[in-house]
């Protein structure tokens, strides 16, 4: 357990998050999430929320003011997941590294808490649960809905959401917070992401000869037009230009052989508005076109394909939430106070930005959605959360929940 002089002074002692956090991150949540699971549903069972757990593994609570239908209905989200392998935990004092260098005098001696999960998402978690068990809404209603497997293929969020065949939306929220890495800025957008694979079909012949289609040799072509494939996109104006990436290729069976088939997988990082689909069909036009108008008319060409990459749940779409909007208005404006009532640095926290890699944050689109949260996903050093080296500030997971619990009562009280 923590050490309660970190805590900020007021702070109510029945739940604090960085005893929460020093709890949470111990625990392994890279293969099961069972474990981490029972000690949310505890944390809230024992502060009188009555937490249930779905069919889908998602644990859901809620707070009701006494005018449920006079205000907004507001979705405290983020995951219980990690991804592998467990990294031990350890509370010490920053390196110069985790302070942005040995130029950063004024962290010296800061605490932090190393180990998986302490950013992405535990640190995250322990805001958005301080700021739903402190907040007595006035008006609206607020819902926490943590997901069991976001590092994955998010079929809990999938599901609540309505996004998987055969379910509905059971949150139906009107403005949803995120919590994840970001440095305490508002996060209002972020690209989505799409796996697919260009297929090339050719016809097998000895090499020797003057004969076959080579589909490897037809791959080139591919290429080019993936290289091209976004020349003539327009930037968004929060998340810039969207990316398209080859990333493994594939072909061929003996040395002396034309090859018969080809398959090129490319990572699609997406802007609004376009889906998964869309992206497909763009794609597999594209590279037709580059492999000539009589593509698989004859034995002597090789045909193309495009399929996106088989997957439960539907790809993560891009979002983005208009930067005026009052949710991110209130978000980053609760960060700054919270931040200069912890002692952060000035300028930590309180901006508006994108967020740098997709979320479940795309489930709730169009719905306005905030995305937010202590930590980084990367600093001066290099890779933080997923990395060997993730660590969070104390301090920053204090402000967090001070921000979360601003946030609420401003925006339902």
């Amino acid at each position: 357990m923590s050490d309660r002089s970190d805590a900020t002074p007021g702070r109510d002692d029945e739940f604090d998050p960085v005893s929460f956090l020093e709890d949470a991150v111990p625990i392994a949540s890279h293969e099961s999430v069972e474990a981490m699971r029972e000690l949310v549903v505890e944390t809230l069972a024992a502060r009188a929320t009555d937490p249930v757990v779905d069919a889908d593994g998602c644990v859901l609570a809620e707070k009701r003011s006494p005018a449920p239908d006079s205000g907004p209905h507001l979705v405290l989200n983020t995951h219980l997941d990690t991804v592998t392998p467990h990294v031990p935990f350890e509370r010490g004092e920053a390196s110069a590294d985790e302070r942005g260098g040995p130029e950063a005098d004024a962290a010296a001696g800061e605490a932090v808490i190393r180990g998986r999960g302490a950013c992405d998402a535990k640190g995250p978690l322990a805001a958005l649960l301080a700021g739903f068990l402190a907040a007595d809404p006035e008006r609206g209603r607020i819902t926490l809905a943590l997901t069991p497997d976001e590092e994955a293929l998010s079929l809990g969020a999938a599901a609540l959401t309505g996004r998987l065949p055969g379910t509905d939306d059971r949150l139906d929220g009107d403005l949803f917070l995120v919590g994840e890495p970001t440095g305490l800025d508002a996060c209002t957008a972020a690209k989505g992401r799409f796996q697919a694979t260009v297929e090339l079909s050719g016809t097998a012949a000895h090499a020797a000869e003057f004969a076959g289609a080579n589909a490897v040799a037809a791959a080139e072509d591919a290429l080019a037009a993936i290289r091209a494939f976004d020349a003539d996109a327009a930037d968004h104006p929060q998340l810039g230009s969207p990316k398209l990436t080859p990333t493994v290729i594939e072909g061929g069976a003996a040395t002396n052989q034309v090859p018969a088939d080809c398959e090129i997988t490319v990572d699609r990082r997406s802007v609004p508005p376009e889906s998964a689909e869309e992206f497909r069909e763009s794609l597999a036009a594209a590279v037709r076109a580059s492999l000539g108008d009589g593509a698989g008319e004859d034995s002597g060409d090789v045909d193309t394909a495009v399929a996106l990459t088989d997957r439960e749940s539907p790809f993560l779409e891009a979002f983005a939430t208009e930067p005026d909007h009052e949710l991110v208005r209130t978000v980053a404006a609760a960060a700054r106070d919270a931040g200069d009532a912890v002692g952060l640095p000035s300028g930590r926290g309180g901006g508006v930005r994108p967020f740098g890699a997709a979320t479940e944050a795309s489930y709730f689109a169009p719905a306005p959605t905030v995305v937010f949260g202590p930590g980084d996903l990367a600093d001066e050093s290099g890779a933080v959360a997923h990395a060997e080296r993730e660590y969070v500030r104390v301090r920053e997971v204090e402000a967090a929940a001070e921000t979360v619990e601003r946030a609420l009562s401003t925006l339902l009280g």
